[in-house]
């Protein structure tokens, strides 16, 4: 269920309480006139299954109570209320399988902007990688894998292209390009410095790497895993799973290829540097495509629910 705090100007308000009177899901409706100061109006409270929640906000948006007046939505852990139960049970589809997709924009703008938090994770994460390479451990590989803060901008590209918000996708893909661009320019610095320290050798870069040479071998079969992790992903995002993020993270190879093609770059083999660079796109763009996909399907999904959202006079 979901907790809907709305301050409604006084005149609006008894049109918001018949919207909410006649979606489906809907329960514990409570009206407190003229208590709002900031701005003010009434304040309008009410539980909703989650199911129902993106229709009833988006009906409650097209009133004009986001600009006239504020919507706020909170998840809820526990109601212990018979009425909430045959809310949740009266409200097609399951809790799981909805998607609310203002909540799903306001979660990938934080995750996708640019700032020097996720910048200092991303070159954490490929610095941690850059000793993973040369020393051919898998461990700090997958440790990697999970500092790495890159499927926040990604999801955020696979939101704006289904949602048409060309803002979003700038801005994901600046942070995202920046991102991994600044990562990469510091891991050869690093590089460079493990190198004077004799912590680095091109001749550990070249030898045989049976735990981490996949990550400069592109093949289809990274192809392959970048659109499995793109639909897990993009699954746990839309319905609150987060502990599924760690999963994905540790199965695409994107910060370990960056780092890889960092390190070879430094010790100037162009081979190396190429075919992580082409692991790394080859694991974006998969993951970009299958996010979007995934996105598309769950919107075509609840287009054919919402025709149940209304009660029947």
């Amino acid at each position: 269920m979901l907790h809907l705090r709305l301050i409604t100007p006084a005149d609006r308000t008894d049109e918001v309480v018949r919207l909410i009177d006649r979606t489906v899901g809907t329960t514990h409706l409570v009206v407190l006139p003229g208590c709002a100061r900031d701005p003010e109006g009434d304040v309008v409270m009410c539980d909703v299954a989650r199911e129902a929640g993106d229709e009833l906000i988006n009906r409650l948006r097209a009133l004009g109570i986001d600009s006239s007046g504020a919507i706020t939505a909170e998840n809820i852990d526990l109601s212990l209320s018979e009425h909430a139960a045959r809310a949740e049970k009266d409200a097609p589809g399951e809790p799981a399988d909805a998607v609310l997709w203002e909540q799903l924009e306001e979660a990938t703008h934080e995750e996708s902007t640019l700032s020097i938090t996720y910048v200092a994770f991303i070159t954490l994460a490929t610095m941690i990688a850059a000793c993973g390479v040369v020393l051919d451990n898998a461990i700090l590989i997958v440790g990697a894998m999970a500092v790495g803060p890159e499927f926040g901008p990604l999801a955020g590209v696979c939101t704006a292209i289904v949602q048409r918000t060309p803002r979003l996708a700038l801005r994901s893909l600046i942070a995202l390009l920046v991102g991994f661009a600044v990562a990469m320019a510091v891991t050869v610095a690093f590089s460079w410095m493990m190198d004077a320290f004799g912590l680095f050798s091109e001749s550990k870069l070249e030898a045989d790497r049976p735990n981490t040479g996949f990550v400069y071998a592109p093949d289809w079969f990274s192809f392959v895993v970048a659109l499995l992790a793109g639909v897990a992903g993009t699954l746990s995002l839309t319905s609150a799973k987060s502990g599924a993020l760690v999963g994905v993270a540790i199965s695409v190879t994107t910060v370990p290829a960056a780092a890889n093609a960092a390190v070879a770059l430094s010790f100037g083999d162009t081979g190396q540097t190429v075919g992580s660079s082409e692991q790394l796109l080859l694991n974006l763009g998969g993951i970009i495509v299958a996010g979007t996909l995934t996105l598309l399907a769950q919107k075509a999904l609840w287009s054919t629910q919402r025709r149940r959202m209304t009660k029947p006079t």
